[in-house]
């Protein structure tokens, strides 16, 4: 409520997202572990003038989207919208009372500030419509195709009258639904909500926006979101049994006691790999009852964990290990681990670091009795649908 007018928003969140290029529309994917769409609204949730919102969607997301607003108190209502922005928006448009306040934002805009949203509510009470904007810092120009399709420069724009246009935008109710009227009657198509207003000849006032309220439009608008994971293995050295270490045969006169062919080094990037990814470890996956796993290349169950971590949408972006033993010397066959590794993962040799040290005579590894291995990776989520 804002001098006695209640506040009323429209969060459009009906698009496909064609243009990210991503197996879900945009407003689904995460950030920092939450939906874009569940952020936005958020913001509306908490204002101390708003004192509703209606989301609009399209008819294949409806459930899902109630699904993950039942907790949000302000919600009057998930809406399915129409076949372009404007038929969404007067899908929601239409349930608001016409001496309300009402502020159209769109679901892509995660990042809306609470004095945005202040600031867009009081210039609209006053002046009846209000938008944010920005100036624009690039110089613009006006083009024209020419010959075998090449584009060239007609003119360079004054950039001083020009703004970048943003949303929420607010309008007095009665005044939005005139003029979403009057397009409709005149069949007219606007690209934003004032656009609209414009058209009816009323002022649209502007205020200050916020470069920091951008709208996620394309995979690289997307912040990186980048997981850690620790890895830490031991295996037992015996005789007669052959030594692998990162998917390499060392020739040694011992071998590690495993259930599967004990490579340590491995061991411990599937844990760091699985922990970065919430999924677990290698016991859990990989259990040492399970016969299908005797004796089985480590390799073969790192090429497994690639999957499982790719269907969850991470990609690797490096990883770092150390094997820690006082014999063999294992400096001839680092680079042939890191290769072989990297070929596991389908990732190039330079994301993979593979290090070799000694515990100064002390403890298991330092007394003969065992090899360790320990390993950091490091993963981006790369905003695919979780399976």
């Amino acid at each position: 409520m804002y001098q006695n007018k209640r506040v009323l928003a429209i969060v459009v969140a009906a698009g496909n997202g064609s243009r990210m290029k991503t197996e879900i529309p945009k407003q689904f994917l995460k950030i920092g572990g939450e939906t874009i769409i569940e952020k936005t609204v958020s913001r509306f949730e908490k204002n101390q003038y708003v004192d509703g919102f209606f989301v609009v969607v399209s008819e294949k997301y409806l459930e899902h989207v109630k699904d993950l607003l039942a907790g949000t108190k302000k919600l009057k209502g998930v809406v399915v919208g129409g076949n372009t922005r404007q038929a969404s928006v007067f899908s929601a448009l239409e349930k608001i009372e016409d001496d309300a306040l009402v502020l159209v934002h769109d679901a892509a805009r995660p990042y809306v500030s609470d004095a945005l949203i202040n600031s867009v509510i009081v210039a609209a009470s006053d002046f009846g419509a209000a938008v944010p904007a920005i100036e624009i810092a690039d110089t613009v120009k006006t083009v024209a195709a020419g010959e075998s399709n090449n584009i060239f420069v007609l003119d360079t724009v004054d950039r001083s009258i020009l703004r970048r246009v943003q949303t929420p935008q607010g309008f007095c109710a009665a005044l939005l639904k005139r003029a979403y009227a009057h397009a409709q009657d005149n069949n007219f198509e606007g690209t934003d909500d004032s656009m609209l207003v414009e058209a009816l000849g009323e002022k649209v006032s502007l205020i200050d926006g916020n470069a920091e309220n951008i709208k996620i439009t394309r995979i690289e608008d997307m912040p990186s979101e980048n997981r850690v994971g620790y890895g830490f293995d031991v295996h037992k050295l015996v005789s007669d049994v052959p030594l692998y270490l990162g998917g390499e045969k060392i020739p040694y006169e011992k071998g590690l006691l495993g259930h599967s062919d004990a490579d340590v080094l491995i061991h411990a990037i599937m844990d760091s790999i699985l922990g970065a990814a919430h999924l677990g470890d290698i016991g859990k996956h990989f259990p040492d009852t399970a016969s299908d796993y005797k004796g089985i290349s480590s390799i073969k169950l790192l090429e497994k964990v690639k999957t499982m971590i790719r269907e969850r949408g991470y990609r690797i972006v490096n990883i770092d290990s150390t094997v820690m033993c006082e014999a063999p010397k294992l400096a001839p066959f680092i680079e042939k681990m890191e290769q072989n590794i990297a070929d596991a993962l389908d990732i190039s040799k330079e994301k993979v670091s593979v290090k070799a040290t000694t515990t100064e005579g002390l403890g298991y590894t330092g007394r003969g009795e065992g090899i360790a291995a320990s390993s950091v990776s490091l993963l981006e989520y790369t905003f695919k649908e979780e399976k």
